[in-house]
């Protein structure tokens, strides 16, 4: 029996099934599963004959269908690249069908349900995958080049996918971020030195574009699907080496593979399916453009909480996930010493409860007993909304230090008087006509201790945090 807040999507299933799915017998489960900020997936359980077996189905946020648009190719395409990969020997579910409009249960698509691991920070500590870790960046490198290599014609996928050079991922990246409200420095800092570093040569071929440990599911033994494919494109091949290199995606380890492997693990594996050398000059540089591709896209999460359809407690605690991504920018291209501002008492020290007081019980009763009461995509949230509760405690007890600390250095970096996000602005402009020397110090010092006093409120247990703290 379905979960009631998913009755009307069960029914719907339902029909599916009876439709298309012949030798299934009876849909008996319908469980929306934690994670998936960008598409919604399900985990669905069937009968056929007396054996139940598992499905598993991905489809848009809120079940809306969505115009096919510049870097989102669209979930059919997602599962037309799947049975392409799959052809190619990649490791992938089998998609079994794709859905249709009149199904009314928007874009997506039910597939083969595989057992594995996909949580990163499971695939990095678990005992269960020791054996697997010290081969699992060569494997990665074997399954790019095979991704790589598909002929897209051969599967009608050309004409469905952009192809995207270099300049243009950093140009159409950049004027989406210009386009929220919200003045970065270090983004915009980010996107010259990205246009002053591009790739000088390439073969364009299928990038997955979101390769990446978290992305992938393994056994014990191996690398058993590769998943998400919702941003494929056409494009340098090398953006795939680089971003499953980005810090985000370490989970706190010191590896630069994945946070397991190394990156002349990754390297070997690639060449030794494509006999050709890999440009390591072009995997730093889409290293650098991942952490600046994805603090943009958690600003975007941010925007979509504010806009879209799928209002979920996930998508602005991703947004102030931008921070992590800016420190590790920093620490690519202008390591240096930092300097933290000190916390203030909590405000209200006679009222009782103060406020952070309040703040703090909210906090522990989601993460003590919500989460101690509850199971998958609830315990998951309660998790979420509990660390966004730590944020604005930090935030209470660091933000006016630290912001009075970056207006001061903005006064006397821009020689100019304002207020803070006036500062902020007048900067960004600067940056975004080319009208600062990117190796100016003072320029860096700012970028680089506004970034961490940053991050000191939305992560500072994040790995990049720590390592910004160690020049």
């Amino acid at each position: 029996m379905a979960e009631p807040q998913q009755s009307a999507l069960f029914d719907q299933l339902v029909e599916v099934y009876d439709k298309h799915f012949p030798q299934v017998d009876e849909l008996l489960r319908c469980d929306r599963l934690s994670g998936g900020a960008s598409q919604e997936t399900y985990r669905l359980q069937v009968r056929v004959g007396e054996v139940e077996k598992l499905h598993a189905m991905r489809r848009s946020p809120g079940g809306m269908h969505a115009e096919k648009v510049v870097g989102h190719p669209g979930l059919e395409t997602e599962a037309r690249l799947m049975q392409a990969a799959k052809e190619a020997g990649v490791p992938e579910p089998e998609v079994f069908y794709v859905l249709q409009a009149d199904d009314g249960l928007g874009d997506g698509f039910i597939m083969e349900w595989i057992e594995g691991e996909a949580l990163g920070a499971r695939i990095n500590r678990s005992e269960q995958f020791a054996e697997l870790r010290p081969k699992l960046a060569f494997a990665c490198g074997e399954i790019m080049a095979q991704i790589h290599s598909i002929d897209l014609s051969q599967h009608e996928l050309s004409e469905r996918l952009d192809e995207v050079s270099p300049e243009q991922f950093v140009r159409q990246t950049w004027e989406r971020y210009q386009a929220l409200p919200t003045p970065q420095p270090m983004i915009d800092y980010a996107a010259q030195w990205l246009l002053n570093n591009l790739p000088k040569q390439y073969q364009p071929s299928l990038v997955h574009n979101d390769f990446r440990n978290g992305n992938f599911m393994v056994s014990s033994e191996d690398i058993v699907a590769v998943l998400d494919w919702e941003l494929a494109h056409i494009g340098d091949p090398m953006r795939d080496l680089g971003w499953i290199c980005v810090n985000s995606w370490r989970f706190g380890s010191d590896q630069p593979v994945g946070g397991f492997g190394s990156y002349e693990q990754l390297f070997a594996g690639y060449e030794s399916v494509t006999g050709v050398a890999v440009d390591v000059d072009a995997v730093k540089f889409w290293e650098v453009f991942g952490s600046f591709w994805w603090a943009v896209g958690c600003l975007g999460m941010a925007e979509h909480y504010r806009t879209g359809p799928d209002k979920t407690v996930e998508r602005p605690a991703i947004g102030r996930r931008s921070s992590e991504c800016q420190v590790d920018c920093v620490n690519l291209l202008i390591p240096g010493p930092v300097k933290l501002v000190e916390a203030r008492e909590a405000a209200g020290a006679g009222e009782m409860p103060r406020a952070d007081e309040l703040l703090t019980s909210v906090r522990d009763f989601l993460r003590q007993d919500v989460m101690s009461e509850t199971s998958g995509r609830i315990n998951f949230m309660a998790r979420v909304a509990s660390n966004s509760l730590d944020i604005v405690l930090r935030e209470a007890s660091l933000g006016s230090e630290v912001r009075d600390a970056e207006l001061n250095s903005l006064e006397t970096l821009l020689d100019a008087t304002g207020s803070l996000e006036e500062l902020r602005w007048q900067l960004v402009e600067m940056l975004r006509a080319g009208h600062c020397d990117l190796e100016s110090t003072a320029l860096q010092s700012y970028l680089r201790n506004s970034v961490a006093n940053k991050i000191a409120i939305d992560q500072p247990k994040y790995s990049g945090f720590k390592q910004v703290l160690k020049d």
